[in-house]
C-alpha cells in the first residue's frame, strides 16, 4: 500500500513538469463558454440541442453576450434492418449540426464548424414505442452534438487565450 503511494506521488510529479493544462484549467474558456448566447432553429430537434448547449456552456444570466452563434440542423433517418415483409426494424438517425459564432457587437465570423452525429435505434411494432425510441435517438443526437460542439468551441477558446 506504502509503495503504491509513493508511486502515485512520483507519477504527479511527473506531470506537474510536463506542461500538461487541462482544457478548462485555460484561464477565460468556461467564462467565455458561458457568454456564448445560442441560436437555434424552430423544432424538437433545434429545442433539444438549444437545451444541451445551455447546460453545457453553463449560462449565467444578465451578462452581455461576448459571441452569438447560429446552428441549423440537418437531419435524416435511413432504414437499415428490414424484416422478410420489408418492414424495418431498425433505424439509423444521422443529425448534422452546422455553427457560426459571430463577435459581438460587430457581427464578425469568429468561428465556422458542422458536427455530425450517427446513431441507430430500434423500432418496435406498436407505434408509440416506435415514436418514443425515435424521439430517444434524436435526444441522443442533439446531447452528443452539443458535447462535440462544446469541445470544438472550448479548445479553439483555449488556442485563442495561449
Amino acid at each position: 500500500m506504502r509503495g503504491a503511494l509513493i508511486s502515485l506521488a512520483f507519477a504527479g510529479l511527473g506531470l506537474a513538469g510536463c506542461g500538461f493544462t487541462p482544457l478548462y484549467g485555460a484561464p477565460g474558456v468556461a467564462s467565455s463558454l458561458a457568454a456564448i448566447s445560442v441560436v437555434t432553429p424552430e423544432g424538437r430537434a433545434g429545442h433539444l440541442i438549444r437545451g444541451h448547449l445551455d447546460d453545457a456552456f453553463a449560462h449565467r444570466r444578465g451578462g452581455p453576450a461576448a459571441y452569438s452563434m447560429e446552428l441549423s440542423l440537418g437531419e435524416a433517418r435511413y432504414p437499415r434492418g428490414v424484416r422478410i415483409d420489408n418492414v424495418a426494424t431498425r433505424y439509423e438517425y444521422v443529425l448534422t449540426a452546422t455553427y457560426e459564432l459571430k463577435a459581438q457587437p460587430s457581427g464578425a465570423l469568429a468561428k465556422r464548424g458542422s458536427v455530425r452525429v450517427e446513431l441507430t435505434y430500434d423500432s418496435a411494432d406498436q407505434p408509440y414505442a416506435s415514436i418514443a425510441a425515435q424521439q430517444d435517438a434524436q435526444d441522443r443526437a442533439a446531447e452528443e452534438a452539443a458535447r462535440r460542439i462544446e469541445l470544438e468551441l472550448a479548445a479553439w477558446l483555449a488556442a485563442q487565450r495561449g
